[in-house]
C-alpha cells in the first residue's frame, strides 16, 4: 500500500505531465489555427491565435515573423515594427523580409490614395528596419501626402527620391519648388521654377506666376538689406513682370524707384514711383509715400539725392 505523502507526489507528477503536454499540443493547434486563418485572408483571426502562442511562452525568430506580419496586415504598424525589430535583433536575415512586408502594405495602401497615412507609416518603418530600401512607386505619393499635411520637413527627401527615379519631370520639379519655397529657401526654389517655367501644363501657369513673383521680391528684400543693390533691383524687375503675387507688386515698383533714384536714373525712377501709385491696393499709405518721392525729385526737395 502506498503511503499518503508518496501517492500525492505522484498525483502531481502526473499533473504536471498532463499540463506540460495540453500546453505543447495546444500551443502547435494555436499555431496551426493562425496559419488557417491567415491563409484564407482572415488577419484578425491569424493575429489572435499567434499572440496566444506567444502568451504560452514562445517567442522564437518564426512566431516574431508571423505575429508582426499579422500586425502589418491589420494596419497596425508600430506593433509589427517591434516584432520585426527583435527578429532582426536575433538573426539580421529578417530585415528583408521585413522590409518587403511592410513595403506590400504600403503599396496597397496607395492604390487609389486609400490610406497615405498608413502607406506612410509603414514606408517609415521599412526604412528603419532596413536603410536603404527601394521605394520605387512609392516616393511620390508619400511625397505628395506630407505635403498636402503642411509637413514639407518630411515630404522634402521623397521628392527627391521621386526625381531621382523618375528624371526631369516639370509637375514633380514645381512640387519640388514649393516644398523648398515652404521651407524657406527660394533661391532653390527659383532655380527649380527656372528649369520648368517654360513646360509647365496651362492649368499650373498661374501657380510657376506666383511663386516665381514671391520668391523674387522676397530674395530681393533680402538683396536690399544686403546693399546688393542692382541684384535686388533686377528680382523686384521679375516681380513686376509678372504681375504676382498682387499685394507685392506696388511695393516691388516703390522699391525700384527708391534704387533707381539712389543711382541717379531719375526719369526711372520717377516712373517707378508713378507705376507704384497706380498698383497700389486702395491707394493707401504707399501711395501717398509714392507721391511724396516723386515731388522730392520734381522740385529737388534733397540736395543729397543724386536725383
Amino acid at each position: 500500500m502506498i503511503r499518503r505523502p508518496t501517492k500525492l507526489l505522484l498525483l502531481l507528477a502526473v499533473a504536471l505531465l498532463t499540463a506540460a503536454c495540453t500546453a505543447a499540443g495546444s500551443e502547435d493547434e494555436a499555431l496551426q489555427r493562425g496559419d488557417e486563418a491567415f491563409a484564407r485572408g482572415d488577419f484578425s483571426e491569424a493575429l489572435a491565435e499567434y499572440r496566444l502562442v506567444m502568451r504560452q511562452g514562445r517567442d522564437d525568430v518564426d512566431i516574431l515573423v508571423r505575429t508582426a506580419h499579422a500586425f502589418a496586415q491589420v494596419g497596425r504598424i508600430d506593433d509589427a515594427k517591434e516584432l520585426y525589430r527583435e527578429a532582426v535583433r536575433r538573426d539580421a536575415t529578417v530585415a528583408d523580409i521585413a522590409a518587403s512586408d511592410l513595403l506590400r502594405v504600403a503599396r496597397r495602401a496607395t492604390e487609389g490614395r486609400r490610406d497615405a497615412i498608413l502607406a506612410a507609416a509603414a514606408v517609415q518603418a521599412a526604412v528603419e528596419l532596413q536603410p536603404g530600401v527601394n521605394l520605387a512607386g512609392l516616393s511620390r505619393p508619400l511625397a505628395e501626402h506630407f505635403a498636402r499635411n503642411g509637413q514639407y520637413g518630411q515630404a522634402l527627401p521623397y521628392f527627391q527620391r521621386a526625381l531621382g527615379e523618375v528624371g526631369h519631370d516639370p509637375d514633380l520639379i514645381l512640387d519640388l519648388a514649393r516644398v523648398h519655397e515652404e521651407l524657406g529657401d527660394c533661391e532653390l526654389s527659383l532655380a527649380l521654377l527656372d528649369q520648368v517655367s517654360g513646360e509647365v501644363p496651362i492649368a499650373r501657369r498661374s501657380e510657376v506666376d506666383w511663386r516665381m513673383g514671391h520668391c523674387s521680391f522676397e530674395l530681393a528684400t533680402e538683396l536690399l538689406a544686403n546693399r546688393r543693390l542692382d541684384e535686388a533691383l533686377e528680382l523686384f524687375e521679375v516681380t513686376v513682370s509678372l504681375g504676382e503675387p498682387r499685394n507685392r507688386v506696388a511695393q516691388a515698383w516703390f522699391e525700384m524707384g527708391e534704387i533707381l533714384a539712389g543711382q541717379g536714373q531719375c526719369t526711372e525712377a520717377v516712373n517707378a514711383f508713378q507705376q507704384a501709385q497706380r498698383d497700389e491696393l486702395g491707394g493707401g499709405l504707399l501711395s501717398q509715400r509714392a507721391r511724396e518721392r516723386i515731388d522730392d525729385i520734381r522740385f529737388r526737395r534733397n540736395p543729397n539725392d543724386p536725383c
